[in-house]
């Protein structure tokens, strides 16, 4: 009778486990075709990551310290041809009026490549300022903050736009994580706030069979004691 307990519960162990390697096999198959229906990026831009000495350091006009920063999601569609961003920035004035300082004003806003962090790249897509490629068609849509410095940004980088090149040229750095975000300022015309552009990774769901493996090996030596 104990022998019969015990390999009836190792059989419910081990009808468990399958099922959890068949649901874990599910969702990996729909996390890959939802990947494959965009590729997903994200940027924190800062200060910290503008390449420049002395290092950026942003002050109003009468020199007290000033807060930039910033954050955007990027979607490269299923086709590859072609790449929304929405991008939220702070302490940048989109208007040069939302605040009486001239050093927050901003100039231009581009995508830059390629260049990893620690180098600086070349405009390949500019998007606020000049130059200014999101032309066919114009995308950008920007809505300043009702209060405060700053607002969103949004547009899509479409296949043949670009600086002397195109998003299609692009992509391989795009995909290299070689790519960044930058918004240059009339205090930091070189740029106040940079962030690189990295894609996102999926969820390692294939861990959950590890993990389930593991426990079915446990509780099997649990049960041959």
């Amino acid at each position: 009778m104990l022998l019969c307990r015990s390999w009836i519960n190792q059989l419910t162990a081990s009808v468990r486990f399958t099922a959890l390697v068949l649901v874990c096999a599910v969702a990996l198959t729909a996390g890959s075709r939802a990947a494959t229906a965009a590729t997903i990026f994200s940027a924190i831009v800062t200060n910290s990551q503008e390449v420049a000495t002395p290092p950026v350091s942003p002050t109003t006009d009468a020199g007290a310290p000033r807060v930039s920063f910033g954050n955007a999601t990027l979607q490269l569609d299923d086709a590859q041809t072609a790449l929304t961003y929405q991008i939220t920035v702070f302490g940048i004035d989109l208007t040069h009026t939302q605040s009486p300082d001239l050093n927050d004003d901003l100039r231009a806003a581009h995508i830059h490549a390629p260049g990893a962090p620690g180098f600086n790249a070349g405009v390949v897509f500019g998007f606020l300022g000049t130059p200014f490629n999101e032309i066919a068609p114009d995308d950008l849509l920007v809505i300043p903050f009702a209060t405060g410095v700053g607002g969103f940004i949004s547009g899509k980088w479409d296949l043949n736009e670009g600086n002397n090149t195109t998003l299609a040229l692009q992509l391989p750095n795009l995909l290299a994580g070689l790519a960044y975000i930058n918004f240059h300022t009339n205090e930091y015309p070189a740029g106040e706030i940079r962030g690189q552009i990295l894609q996102v990774a999926e969820p390692a769901l294939c861990a959950l069979i590890a993990l389930g493996g593991v426990a079915l090996l446990k509780r099997r030596r649990g049960w041959s004691r």
